[in-house]
């Protein structure tokens, strides 16, 4: 995507924390995720692995837009405000631009794995996972594959029409997530069942934030305050479905655990108080 051909100081500075913010918060929870996948039994470590390949990737690709970004747009003078109250700006130069392509790298394989923890996490009977993988994973490839075109389009009918055209997987993954994988979850631990709905709200919640970035042009929010506003919204939608997924992913891990073995949440019990007593002497 070749971007807009101006920025503001204030707009390139949003957009320029925004992506860095999204990068560390990445990073920080692809290493928490290593660091406590001890924590929870064997057969929930898939999940928790999955997750930190999710953050890794898309810390791979927050650094891609991060150092596309900065190459595309140079400050006019020293890019900061004027002593004279006017504030100086950043262009657009000459070359590729903005690669908005990497976020859809970057979701074509994330999104998937991102349903796929979420069936793991369960340790659902082989074929009640397979079917319901088979479902969610196609679905999550088609609805990033008819959302790119729109993407990188100028035009804000064609925008509309591939807008809708994804909507129809997403709708479809909603669906398996609340009706199919609902009916898996009576055999779940109370507090686990809490949690994966909450889970599925999480969801909900930030993949709705995509849409409406994406539609901001049809909303009426063009130019440089489109732009703007689609990287924040984009990035910060990242951060929870993801990193906070992951998060997510790993309490259920660790509430399975205790409910799975019971010596194992009484030696993880104990070694709280103690890890905490000799941090403390």
């Amino acid at each position: 995507m070749p971007g807009v051909l101006e920025l503001s100081f204030g707009q390139y500075q949003t957009v320029y924390n925004s992506l860095s913010f999204a990068l560390a918060s990445m990073l920080a929870t692809f290493v928490f995720l290593l660091v406590v996948m001890q924590r929870v039994l064997p057969r929930y470590r898939q999940a928790l692995a999955v997750s930190a390949i999710v953050c890794l990737i898309a810390a791979y690709h927050y650094w891609r837009i991060f150092n596309s970004f900065t190459d595309a747009y140079v400050a006019v003078g020293d890019g900061t405000p004027a002593m004279d109250g006017v504030e100086q700006s950043y262009v657009l130069v000459n070359g590729e631009g903005f690669n908005e392509g990497y976020r859809y790298i970057d979701w074509l394989l994330t999104v998937p794995l991102l349903l796929f923890e979420a069936i793991a996490v369960l340790a659902l009977a082989r074929m009640v996972r397979r079917n319901l993988m088979m479902k969610l994973i196609p679905a999550a490839f088609l609805m990033i594959a008819l959302g790119y075109p729109g993407e990188i389009s100028t035009d804000n009918m064609t925008r509309g029409i591939w807008g809708a055209l994804s909507s129809i997987p997403f709708l479809y993954i909603l669906y398996v997530l609340w009706v199919e994988l609902g009916k898996s979850m009576v055999t779940q631990p109370e507090q686990v069942r809490k949690d994966l709905n909450g889970l599925r709200l999480l969801l909900l919640a930030t993949w709705g934030v995509y849409p409406i970035a994406y539609l901001l042009p049809q909303l009426g929010i063009d130019g440089a305050d489109s732009f703007v506003g689609r990287q924040v919204g984009y990035s910060i939608a990242d951060v929870l479905a993801k990193c906070l997924f992951g998060l997510l992913i790993y309490k259920i891990a660790r509430e399975k655990s205790f409910a799975d073995d019971d010596a194992f949440a009484v030696q993880e019990i104990k070694e709280a108080p103690s890890s905490a007593g000799k941090t403390a002497s």
